[in-house]
């Protein structure tokens, strides 16, 4: 990192499958992210533990897959689980190589069949620097639930952020881009709208049509944004980065 600026990747990691559910991707994975040195990722369908995937695919991680994945590069991490079934549980989770303050997990569910959450840290980049607030999202899949989720996302944001620097990363599911108003209203830029002027093509992986991954940031200057389309064949999402400074 050079003086004030970061890092930053989000990805919909498809619970660590490829595509079509034909192998795991969480080897490659983990080293598609070291190589990018990234300070924060915010990581959607992390699946934490699943106790058949072994058996089914004849390998995956022994121990939790925050360990697995964040071991010996990222010191620190929060995990948040959405979802809990017979054989494990997924959810969102956040790394990051600087100290890291866990918030909560907040239940921002539009749906019972679709259980999704707000999930909040906070890190410092030096001692003197202002804290900054990071919120891992996975919105829903319909839109009427989306518009609802996103005023449920601003009010925990005013209420937790004091109007100080923010990150708000993941998968909005928002291919019709609906929401970017009501961020731009609550202060919020994104960064591939600040860049190109449009939020970039996510999703699927292999030809992406659809725009559904976003990074937004308030307080923060953007540098950069780039799709990592040598990640295509990791997840049904490609994942975004972007290079960012505390203004």
């Amino acid at each position: 990192m050079k003086g004030q600026r970061l890092r930053v990747i989000t990805m919909n990691m498809h619970k660590g499958l490829s595509a079509l559910h034909l192998h795991p991707t969480i080897y490659g994975l983990r080293q598609k992210m070291r190589l990018q040195h990234a300070d924060l990722i915010f990581l959607q369908e992390l699946q934490q533990e699943h106790r058949g995937r072994a058996k089914r695919y004849g390998w995956w991680p022994h121990n939790e897959l925050t360990h697995y994945l964040s071991a010996g590069f990222w010191r620190h991490w929060h995990y948040g689980k959405n979802v809990e079934y017979q054989h494990g549980h997924h959810g969102n989770a956040i790394f990051s190589q600087h100290p890291l303050q866990k918030g909560l997990n907040y239940d921002i569910s539009a749906y019972r069949f679709e259980r999704r959450g707000l999930l909040h840290s906070q890190i410092q980049l030096t001692v003197d620097s202002p804290v900054i607030h990071c919120f891992c999202v996975h919105l829903a899949l319909f839109q009427s639930g989306r518009e609802r989720q996103l005023v449920e996302i601003i009010a925990h944001i005013k209420q937790l952020t004091a109007g100080g620097p923010t990150i708000v990363a993941g998968d909005f599911n928002d291919w019709r881009n609906r929401l970017s108003e009501p961020m731009r209203a609550a202060g919020f830029i994104e960064v591939f709208e600040e860049l190109t002027g449009v939020p970039a093509k996510t999703f699927p992986s292999i030809k992406p049509i659809l725009p559904m991954d976003r990074i937004y940031v308030r307080g923060l200057k953007i540098h950069s944004a780039a799709l990592l389309h040598d990640w295509e064949k990791l997840s049904d999402h490609l994942g975004i980065t972007t290079e960012l400074e505390l203004t």
